[in-house]
């Protein structure tokens, strides 16, 4: 039987990679690259791996070393850096322990709160884009809603937003398995510009709290235990491109997939209630993160087309959350989007088990409220123009979405 390829360089697959994922998971769902890596595209592969405390997200410490040359060079260079490790590429109990610490000042309670002020904003954008017959979605709502919202909660300035923006871009590049050396370079000297401006930023607030995040996260402590100032700088670095870089996409996916989909655009005009059910069968259907890796710590079985599969320790195993999330024996039809679909939430869009997505409940508001009142007041919008993508793999966004009113 022949073996379909993983390559996030072909054009193609980058495009458009559920295809692609569809023949990984039929043909050779326990894939393993050239590269001595493992790709994972079944629902129950993925869903276990992460649930699983076998498994490692440090790759860094954890890893086999990389057997080709750039591979090789961009491990070098990442483990060149300097501070604290973000809580994302962390294992217990240092995971434990950062999760447990941030987590009192980012309560789901806390953000619910957010509700009249994220409303405001859109309102605020949308009453623009009525005047004006019609907006760049991205650029207009989707980036600068989620932007204001987490610099509101960290209490931040917004007068160099065009700066962080791109930062932001150029930061999470490192994401990608296709970055390249010059991709790596660009991230550092966008961390050298953003650390001091932030840092700056942190030693003001430390002689000035308010009643914001940065000062809880400043302030918060359990039985002695406080974030060091290279753990909660890296928190803050996280927050404000996490915080708002995902959500960016989330915004922008779906309103796209409903332009595809004018009959479920229509189900959503007809009945606002649906916005929770509906916001995560977008993230099921197009979702801002397209995969996450993890390192077993112990041989781990996988059950391969011809047999069992062993994966050793050290091995990086890419789990493919688009590729779980259009998986046919958990989602009936799940190339179309149904805001009805029954078992939306089961997604895997956030990833799970110890590292699901802190700022999951944040993401969803904001696109419930975002998406939600585009469709209340536009119900026949329009796409105009071409719709541009993001050339990314791991982070799948719209780049460009103009509508007409």
């Amino acid at each position: 039987m022949s073996s379909p390829s993983f390559n996030p360089f072909d054009p193609a697959f980058r495009a458009n990679p559920y295809p692609f994922y569809d023949e990984l998971r039929r043909l050779d769902p326990v894939h393993r690259t050239p590269f001595d890596t493992v790709v994972l595209t079944r629902y129950e592969d993925i869903a276990t791996t992460l649930r699983s405390n076998d498994f490692s997200r440090d790759i860094e410490a954890n890893a086999n070393e990389p057997v080709d040359p750039l591979g090789k060079a961009k491990r070098d260079r990442r483990r060149g850096r300097e501070g604290a490790k973000s809580i994302l590429n962390l294992d217990p109990p240092d995971h434990t322990r950062l999760r447990r610490l941030v987590s009192k000042a980012f309560t789901p309670s806390a953000i619910e709160r957010l509700r009249p002020r994220i409303q405001s904003l859109v309102d605020d954008v949308l009453d623009r884009a009525a005047a004006a017959g019609g907006f760049e979605l991205v650029d207009e709502l989707a980036f600068p809603i989620p932007f204001q919202v987490i610099s509101d909660l960290l209490d931040m300035p917004t007068d160099r937003s065009d700066e962080l923006r791109e930062w932001s871009q150029v930061i999470t590049l490192a994401l990608e398995p296709t970055s390249s050396l010059e991709d790596l370079a660009r991230t550092d000297e966008a961390f050298a510009q953003l650390i001091p401006y932030l840092f700056e930023i942190v030693e003001h607030r430390r002689q000035h709290p308010g009643d914001d995040l940065l000062s809880a996260l400043l302030a918060v402590e359990d039985d002695g235990d406080t974030l060091s100032l290279p753990e909660l700088m890296s928190f803050v670095v996280l927050l404000y491109i996490a915080g708002h870089e995902t959500t960016v996409n989330l915004i922008g996916n779906s309103a796209n997939a409903l332009l595809a989909h004018p009959d479920q655009l229509a189900r959503w005009h007809a009945d606002p209630t649906i916005g929770t059910r509906a916001v995560d069968e977008c993230l099921r259907f197009d979702g801002p993160v397209q995969q996450t890796v993890r390192v077993p710590m112990v041989p781990v079985t996988y059950q391969g087309i011809d047999g069992p599969i062993v994966v050793e320790p050290g091995t990086v195993v890419t789990t493919v959350l688009g590729a779980a999330n259009h998986d046919p024996t958990i989602f009936d039809d799940p190339h179309t989007l149904r805001l009805d679909r029954p078992n939306a939430n089961r997604h895997q869009a956030f990833a799970g088990g110890i590292h699901y997505c802190l700022g999951a409940s944040l993401a969803k508001l904001e696109a419930e409220i975002a998406v939600g009142s585009l469709v209340a007041r536009f119900p026949s919008m329009r796409s105009v123009g071409s719709i541009t993508w993001r050339d990314r793999l791991t982070i799948r966004g719209v780049d460009r979405l103009s509508l007409e009113f």
